[in-house]
């Protein structure tokens, strides 16, 4: 039985103290839907999380389920390490020991034995030939993404799991951008569930998800460690997340002035519209604001909230490209407010002529984000010049380009 915290608790409530608590002994009752194996004929299991998201524990009762059931007898339990493996899946507080009551753990032997004969072998990846010659019905593989190996060791795993009537693979792990895990996502018989950190919240010390998200909440760093997303770079794009990570600031100083740029979208509703608010101080330092672009709204919805922003951040002007629609563009936003100062820009040259002088400040460390913004610095990190054109990228060019006109190389500007 799994049902969500609102339906737990009003069943706890409809009920007797001592069958509460036996309900509450239950891991499927207590379990968080993506801890529980999906449905489905699937061979393997990638649960990806953030730290603390309860994928050990997820990992633990899985197999405890499965030896007492029956449908597991020999099982691969394999980590980074020997000694991440006995730490973490065996004795951690929720590893297998917590969860098995009835299972021995024998160091030397590198096993755990059950009392109905079923038996665990603790494996280490980092050797992936010492899986070679097992036969499996089940594995767990923990913390996939910090193996040494993880194509070479997953391999050797699979190849391994030929035994039983349903032999089946659960992955745990936080998400780091490597081959072997985006060649994992994509294969066939693979089912995947996600957790962050704080849907866990309630198994944790308290502060500790509060404490994690006031330090790194919207970061790179806090985006894969504490939110489980997949953060995937391209080695050929203009911009570095280290950059970016190394500039980045909380609180922004005294401004001398303020632009939102627009970049807005080819059709004239349904794409999305680049709005991006940016600052420049006295020491000619660079900072971005707020990323306010928008998709799926008509020319006077995007204008209006170009707008908000204008007023929100005091701005001194408003720049948008006029590319595409100048007449348009113009007309729209004056109807919003006719006393902003707007100008509209021309482009000249391609996206990637303009934005590279804008990645040399990023490079330089002059360009710092106010906070985090994730869909513009994932646009920014992707960006090489190919492929779709990002409109969010392109409003932050502009707003850079009219802060730092010495950077400049489009000079067909004029107010309106």
């Amino acid at each position: 039985m799994n049902c969500g915290s609102k339906e737990r608790k009003r069943i706890l409530r409809s009920i007797e103290d001592n069958t509460a608590a036996f309900l509450l002994d239950r891991w499927r009752f207590r379990a968080r839907n993506e801890q529980i194996p999906p449905d489905g004929d699937w061979r393997l299991w990638l649960f990806i999380g953030g730290r603390g998201s309860g994928k050990t524990r997820a990992g633990a009762e899985w197999i405890a389920e499965g030896i007492r059931s029956g449908a597991m007898n020999r099982v691969a339990l394999i980590a980074a390490t020997y000694d991440e493996a006995r730490a973490v899946m065996i004795e951690g507080e929720s590893g297998l020991l917590k969860v098995c009551g009835t299972a021995t753990y024998e160091p030397t032997n590198r096993r755990l034995l059950w009392p109905n004969g079923a038996m665990a072998r603790v494996l280490s990846a980092d050797d992936p030939d010492c899986i070679r010659g097992h036969q499996f019905d089940a594995a767990w593989c923990d913390e996939f993404c910090k193996w040494d190996a993880p194509q070479d060791a997953l391999d050797m795993a699979l190849m391994a799991l030929r035994i039983g009537s349903n032999p089946r693979m659960l992955l745990t792990t936080t998400p780091r951008n490597i081959a072997a895990l985006k060649k994992l996502m994509t294969m066939k018989d693979m089912a995947m569930t996600h957790s962050t950190t704080s849907q866990n919240a309630a198994n944790l010390a308290p502060g500790f998800v509060e404490m994690l998200q006031a330090r790194y909440a919207g970061t790179r760093l806090g985006r894969q460690e504490l939110d489980g997303d997949l953060i995937e770079d391209n080695e050929a794009a203009l911009w570095r997340r280290d950059w970016i990570e190394a500039a980045r600031v909380r609180e922004v100083p005294k401004l001398a002035r303020i632009v939102v740029a627009i970049d807005p979208p080819v059709s004239l509703a349904g794409d999305e519209c680049g709005i991006v608010v940016a600052g420049r101080d006295a020491n000619e330092e660079l900072f971005v604001l707020a990323d306010r672009s928008v998709a799926g709204l008509t020319p006077s919805g995007w204008a209006s909230r170009a707008i908000d922003a204008f007023e929100e951040f005091h701005a001194d002007a408003i720049v948008a490209e006029a590319n595409q629609g100048g007449e348009m563009v113009r007309t729209i936003l004056r109807q919003q407010l006719s006393s902003a100062p707007i100008r509209l820009v021309h482009a000249t040259r391609d996206k990637q002529t303009r934005a590279t002088p804008f990645a040399a400040l990023y490079e330089k460390g002059r360009v710092h984000h106010v906070g985090s913004f994730a869909a513009l610095e994932d646009q920014l990190c992707q960006f090489d010049g190919s492929g779709h054109s990002p409109d969010r990228l392109d409003a932050l060019v502009w707003a850079l380009a009219d802060l730092a006109p010495m950077w400049r190389q489009e000079p067909k500007v004029r107010s309106v």
